[in-house]
Formats: C-alpha cells, structure tokens, sequence
C-alpha cells in the first residue's frame, strides 16, 4: 500500500488536490484524526482484494496540537511496518489566504470571535509544523490557479510510481521567489525582449524571443551553466532518496525570459530524467 499524507493551511487548497485525487481513482479520506491513521491503514491493510494501491489521507488542524505532534513518529511506525508514505504540504501566503477567505466569505477552523483570521492563519502555520517540516513535498499555491493546482497534482503525484520527479518553475521577481523553490536561479542578466515593442505581447513559448534571446551569447553561456551545475548535483538529490526537486528560474516579469530559459532545460533533462516537469507562474497556459 502507498499512503499519501495531505495536509496544508486551510484556503491552499488541500480539498480541490483531494478532489482530483478522487477522480484519478484513489481512495480518499479527508479530515481524518491523526490518532486513526493507524488504525485506518490496519482496516485497509486487512481487506484483501479490496485492499486499495494507493490511499490518500486528508490531515489538517482540526488534529489539533497534541495529536500534530506526534505526526513523525507515526510515520515512523508505519514505515517500520513496510507502508509506502509520502506527505504532501501546500501552503500560501498569508495576504493571499486572507484574499481568498475575504472572497469566499468561508470561516476559518481557528476563528473565533476572539481570534481574528490572520492571528487564526499564523496558529495554524504553528500547529501543522511538525508537518510542514518533514514533508516530502511543499507546494506554494500563492501564485497558482484552481487548473493549475488541479494539473500538477495530477502529473506530479499520480502515476509518479517511485521516479524522482524534477521540475522546472519560471517566475516573476515582482511578485515574489517561490518559496517551495530547491534551486532559485536569477537570470535577469539577460537581454530583455519586453524592451522590443514587437516582442513585448508574446512569451518565452513564442519562437521570435527564443530566436532573440539565443543572439545574445550570454543566454548560452548562462544555460551551459545552470545545466553543468544541476549536472553535477541532480545525482546526489536522487541518492539521498529525494522523490522531488524544485528548480526555479526567476527574471522581472516572469514572461519572457525565464519561461524560455525553463523550457530549455526541460527539453535538455527530459533526455536523461523520466520525470520532468515544467511550470510557468508568470503567464496564463
């Protein structure tokens, strides 16, 4: 059995990624105690041709404290006992989840009239540490779309089947480094197509900026460096039995520029890796 531990800050959207779980056919519990993943895992275990593949298991703050902090040691257990686990943790910013609250006008679990929502969002942070910290995978959805949440939990968790899973993510400096970034190159050094009026509409997909950008002798000597360097260190991620690694490729507006430098070397690593990905948080796919 494969178990995968889901949990997040309420308003990051731990329902919409266990919705398509669902829908990807998994077996699906949300708001489960962490005092019963045990016991659930035991019952499933015991079902034989019932038993699930894969089970995904929704953990959130309603565990409260006491539970929460015992979250690593029954892992532990679990794999002791030849259980398959992996822990998903999304997250967001804190003026983003007060966006989405403002306009969704949904209650917080640790709201109160005693407790206004942003001191509510911080506890919350506070209480799924123990999570957050030993989680294998952590998703910043502050920047990401219903659809595009949707798309990397489908590509980047289902069907994975044990691959070491590397993906490429552009972005804008203006707003914000990613915070569930492994490797954050800035590659603002580059000329800037925002600056040809011809160019400014289109995006780093369009081969016209590819065609101006590759004129640039800097756009190749940067490109044989960031492929050198995760060349050379990509190998020891993936001997340290690291299933994802986040690399994250930065410029001003996150449109032209780093979006054609991350689809360049996602062409050039899907070559040698099984598992690659490529995510552009600056324009609208």
């Amino acid at each position: 059995m494969k178990l995968l531990v889901l949990s997040g800050l309420s308003g990051a959207g731990k329902s919409v990624a266990l919705h398509m779980l669902e829908d990807l056919g998994l077996y699906c519990v949300d708001n489960l105690p962490l005092s019963l993943l045990e016991s659930l895992v035991n019952d499933l275990s015991r079902s034989g041709d019932f038993s699930p593949q894969w089970v995904a298991v929704g953990i959130d703050a309603r565990s409260r404290a006491p539970e929460l902090n015992t979250f690593t040691q029954s892992l532990d257990r679990l794999r002791q006992r030849g259980v398959d686990v992996e822990t998903l943790f999304l997250q967001a910013e804190t003026d983003t989840l007060l966006k989405r609250y403002s306009e969704t006008r949904r209650r917080h679990p640790l709201s109160s009239s005693q407790t206004a929502l942003a001191e509510a969002i911080e506890q919350e942070r506070q209480l799924l540490s123990p999570i957050a910290e030993q989680a294998e995978l952590v998703l910043d959805t502050s920047l990401t779309t219903l659809h595009q949440l949707r798309d990397l939990i489908r590509h980047r968790i289902h069907g994975r089947e044990g691959l070491f899973s590397l993906m490429f993510q552009s972005f804008a400096f203006k707003k914000g480094v990613p915070s569930d970034a492994d490797f954050v190159f800035d590659i603002r050094c580059l000329p800037n197509p925002h600056w040809q009026t011809a160019l400014r509409p289109l995006t780093g997909l369009d081969a016209e900026v590819a065609a101006y950008l590759e004129t640039a002798p800097l756009t190749h000597a940067l490109f044989e460096d960031i492929r050198q360097f995760l060349e050379r260190w990509l190998p020891r991620f993936e001997t340290e039995n690291r299933s994802y690694l986040t690399v994250a490729i930065g410029c001003t507006g996150g449109q032209h520029r780093s979006v054609y430098m991350a689809e360049r070397l996602k062409a050039h690593f899907t070559t040698t890796h099984p598992k690659v990905l490529v995510r552009h948080s600056g324009i609208e796919q």
